[in-house]
């Protein structure tokens, strides 16, 4: 079991952690009721806090950003060595979680994307972990929320007697959601969006060569050039850059250097 604390990854702090620790930290929380923010941050995830300041700070607020990418692991490694022998891959991750909790007999909540995606979702999960309880799902709105109907679905998540909440809006939607629920809902709340998509057999994952290359952002580009190619384009070789600038000690941005968000609109 490895879990080494964070680590600042271009102002990120990233957790230095492996899928045994994690699993443990979110089921602990959710056996004893204690908000908990997971999220899973690949180069776009962790790129999106060095161009937005809140966002930025939002992150940093979380208890658990775990390494989802091979490069985000790489950074880990290279800036700070520590040996991780494995990333904590999003989807992975959503399934190791279920297994321990279908054991744990700690029920879970879904919370995102369309009610057919989620149905094919829960569907699946409970065809792979028979015990693993389902206390509520929720499709995503897709469109901002009252702060009345943000109330509503907290107590509805709180209310279910869920211990564990998945979270799949995308990034960074999701983790904005995360962010600002975290205190209302008193349960690990788990950023994972793809893992929707991926286990609901909606979307096709990366061969496993791939994934452990890094790769997977070229097999997803594939699926979806027209959506991605900006994002990839300008994201990939920005990280490389400042990645190398930081390991120079060319470029420094503080963990705390974040702003606190004002007047938060939560998507859901």
């Amino acid at each position: 079991m490895i879990d080494l604390g964070k680590y600042n990854v271009l102002g990120i702090n990233v957790s230095a952690i492996d899928y045994e620790a994690a699993v443990k930290r979110v089921i602990d929380a959710g056996q004893q009721h204690q908000p908990l923010a997971v999220t899973a941050l690949a180069v776009h995830g962790v790129m999106t806090g060095v161009g937005d300041k809140e966002h930025q700070y939002r992150l940093n607020q979380f208890d658990l950003v775990c390494p989802d990418g091979q490069p985000v692991r790489w950074a880990l490694n290279g800036l700070y060595q520590c040996e991780l022998p494995d990333r904590v891959y999003g989807p992975t991750l959503t399934l190791k979680i279920c297994e321990a909790a279908a054991e744990a007999g700690v029920s879970i909540f879904l919370f995102g994307a369309t009610q057919e995606m989620l149905d094919g979702f829960a569907k699946n999960l409970c065809a792979k972990f028979p015990k693993l309880q389902i206390a509520g799902k929720r499709a995503s709105k897709f469109r901002s929320l009252s702060v009345a109907e943000r109330d509503e679905l907290a107590a509805e998540i709180r209310d279910s007697g869920a211990g564990i909440c998945f979270v799949g809006l995308g990034c960074p939607r999701q983790e904005v959601f995360a962010y600002e629920m975290r205190d209302r809902v008193n349960m690990p709340l788990i950023a994972v969006g793809a893992a929707f998509a991926f286990h609901a057999g909606a979307l096709a994952q990366a061969p496993p060569w791939m994934q452990r290359n890094g790769l997977e952002w070229l097999f997803r580009f594939t699926r979806e050039p027209k959506r991605l190619w900006k994002r990839y384009a300008t994201t990939n070789p920005a990280f490389v850059s400042l990645l190398t600038l930081q390991k120079l000690r060319l470029y420094v941005r503080r963990s705390d250097a974040g702003v606190e968000p004002e007047n938060e609109v939560l998507f859901g």
